[in-house]
C-alpha cells in the first residue's frame, strides 16, 4: 500500500530546486517505495521566490517565514536547503515539531551545531538524512565494495581532491558564504566536508589530522540585492573574505592507512574536479566525478608495471539499475540527489536509517573543526 507523505522545502536557491525535483522523480525511479511525497509547502525569505516555486512545481502553500512550515500539520518531512547559519535553528525547530529532516551539509557552522541537530532528531524519534551526495554515485559504491573485498590488498594511502572555480572570479559577490557569522568555514564546509565523508565511507574512521588553509582572494564586492548561487558584483563596497579558499590536510586512519585531502574553491581551470585515488598493497582504484560512471582499477599479482583498466559501472552497482538498463549509460548530478531522496523516504517508511545520517554529519563536522584548529596551531589534532 502506497501512502502519501507531506513534504516541504525551506530555502529555494539552486539546492532547494534540486531537492524538489528529486521528490518529483523518486516515484518513477523507485516505484516500490511505499511513500509518495506530496509538495505541501515551500519557504524562502527572498520576496517572490517561494511564490514562483509554488507556481512552477505545484507546492500547495508558499511562505516567507520557515516557521509557518514548522507549524503546518500537513508537513511530515522537510528539506532544509537554507544558508548554513540557519541550519541549526531550523533543524532543531523541525525536529521538535516532529518532522523528519533532509538537511544539506555541513549542518550548521560547527560540530556543536551538527551535534545539536543530531541529538534533537534522536530525541524526537524522527529520521535525518544529510546531503553527502557523492557517496551515492554507483561507482563510489562499487569502489567501496572492491576495497572491502581485499581485491587491492590492504589500503596504504588515499588522495582525495575537490577543486572548483566557482569562487575564482575576482568579481564574485561577497555573499554569506564568505562570512564567518553566516557561512562558518569556507571551502572546509562546502567541499572538504564531502571529502571527509568520502574518506570515511571508503576507508573508515579518521584518527588524527593536520591541515593548512589559505585565503587567496581577500576582498570582494558586497551585492546590492538578493543572490542565488555564485553571482558576481561590480562597483559595490569591498569587504573582507573571512573564511578559507583552500585547504590541504594529511590524514591518519584508524586502520593505519594515510591520506591527503585537498580542496579549493578558487582553482582557475578546474570545474568540479572531484575524485579519489586509493592505493593498496596489491592494487588501486581511481574515480573522477566528471566521469562518474567509470572506475580505474588496477588488480592482479604483478605489483610492478601492473596495468590500470577502465571499468564501467552498471546494474548491480549501487542504485544504478534504478536509472539505466546497462553499463556505460551516463548518470548525472541530479540523479545522486534522487538516490538521496529515496534513502530519506525509505528511512521514514521503515523507521531505519539509510544513506548518510546526522551521525555522519557530526563526524564530518568534527574533522572540519579539527582542520581549523590544526591550521591555527600548526600541529596534528586527534579525533576522539
Amino acid at each position: 500500500m502506497v501512502r502519501t507523505l507531506g513534504v516541504a522545502v525551506v530555502g529555494f536557491g539552486w539546492m532547494g530546486r534540486v531537492h524538489t525535483q528529486a521528490y518529483a522523480r523518486v516515484p518513477h525511479h523507485f516505484p516500490g517505495l511505499s511513500l509518495r511525497p506530496e509538495l505541501v509547502a515551500v519557504a524562502d525569505e527572498v520576496p517572490g521566490r517561494a511564490e514562483e516555486a509554488a507556481a512552477q512545481y505545484g507546492f500547495a502553500a508558499a511562505h516567507r517565514d520557515w516557521r509557518e512550515v514548522a507549524a503546518d500539520p500537513r508537513v511530515r518531512a522537510v528539506s532544509i536547503a537554507a544558508p548554513n547559519f540557519l541550519h541549526r535553528e531550523i533543524g532543531l525547530a523541525m525536529a521538535e515539531a516532529g518532522k523528519h529532516i533532509w538537511i544539506e551539509k555541513p549542518v550548521g557552522l560547527t560540530a556543536e551545531d551538527a551535534r545539536a541537530v543530531s541529538d534533537a532528531v534522536t530525541k524526537a524519534g524522527v529520521q535525518g538524512t544529510v546531503g553527502f551526495n557523492y557517496r551515492n554515485a554507483p561507482a563510489v559504491a562499487a569502489a567501496r565494495e572492491l576495497i572491502a573485498s581485499g581485491e587491492i590488498g590492504t589500503v596504504t594511502h588515499v588522495r582525495i581532491r575537490l577543486f572548483s572555480d566557482y569562487a575564482a572570479h575576482p568579481e564574485g559577490a561577497l555573499t554569506w558564504r564568505y562570512e564567518r557569522e553566516r557561512g562558518g568555514s569556507g571551502v572546509l564546509g562546502d567541499l572538504a566536508s564531502h571529502g571527509v565523508d568520502l574518506a570515511r565511507f571508503l576507508l573508515g574512521e579518521i584518527e588524527a589530522l593536520t591541515a593548512d588553509t589559505a585565503i587567496f582572494l581577500p576582498r570582494r564586492a558586497r551585492p546590492t540585492g538578493a543572490t542565488a548561487g555564485h553571482t558576481r558584483a561590480t562597483g559595490g563596497e569591498l569587504g573582507p573574505v573571512e573564511n578559507e579558499d583552500y585547504v590541504n590536510c594529511l590524514l591518519r586512519f584508524a586502520s593505519g592507512a594515510r591520506g591527503v585531502l585537498e580542496a579549493c574553491r578558487v582553482s582557475v581551470g578546474e570545474q568540479n574536479n572531484y575524485g579519489f585515488e586509493v592505493h593498496g598493497t596489491k592494487g588501486a582504484v581511481f574515480w573522477d566525478f566528471r566521469r562518474m560512471g567509470e572506475l580505474g582499477v588496477s588488480r592482479g599479482t604483478s605489483y610492478q608495471d601492473q596495468p590500470v583498466s577502465t571499468v564501467y559501472v552498471g546494474p548491480g552497482d549501487g542504485e544504478y539499475a534504478a536509472f539505466q538498463p546497462g553499463s556505460a549509460n551516463s548518470m548525472g548530478y541530479d540523479d545522486l540527489k534522487v538516490i538521496e531522496a529515496h534513502h530519506f523516504l525509505r528511512s521514514i517508511a521503515e523507521n531505519t536509517p539509510y544513506g548518510a545520517t546526522l551521525a555522519d554529519a557530526v563526524h564530518s563536522a568534527a574533522a572540519l573543526d579539527a582542520m581549523s584548529r590544526s591550521a591555527e596551531r600548526g600541529a596534528w589534532v586527534p579525533l576522539a
